[in-house]
């Protein structure tokens, strides 16, 4: 796939160059539909929704992956202190971040770009 011609520039810049989008801004951060969020650059599996809930924060955000081998963790100190960045283990898109401070039963919470998700809600 040529992701420079087949991603909206906003989408590059995140997936690629590990971008954030504005909080509050994005498609899904608000959305509650049943159904599945993929990776925009590969449709890889990434969240259920039933794991999403609203952290406040202005980003999609998930206390549980669809499969544990679904992303991969980076230690990132770009904003001068240590974070977990999340990108896509198929493609290697940048996601988001996850954090310590998420609900039971993980803990856990993805903050995730809307931008770097694709929805497919349940078929009725």
């Amino acid at each position: 796939m040529d992701k420079k011609n087949n991603l909206s520039p906003e989408a590059y810049h995140i997936t690629q160059e590990c971008g954030t989008e504005p909080p509050f801004s994005g498609e899904y951060y608000n959305h509650s539909e049943t159904g599945h969020y993929h990776c925009i650059c590969c449709d890889a599996l990434l969240f259920e929704s039933s794991t999403k809930f609203d952290s406040g924060s202005g980003w999609p955000s998930f206390y549980e992956l669809a499969n544990s081998e679904c992303v991969k963790q980076l230690e990132d100190d770009s904003l001068g202190h240590m974070r977990i960045e999340v990108r896509c283990s198929s493609c290697d898109a940048h996601l988001g971040h996850v954090f310590p401070d998420g609900p039971q039963p993980t803990g856990k919470r993805y903050c995730i770009n809307s931008v770097a998700l694709n929805f497919a809600g349940d078929e009725s």
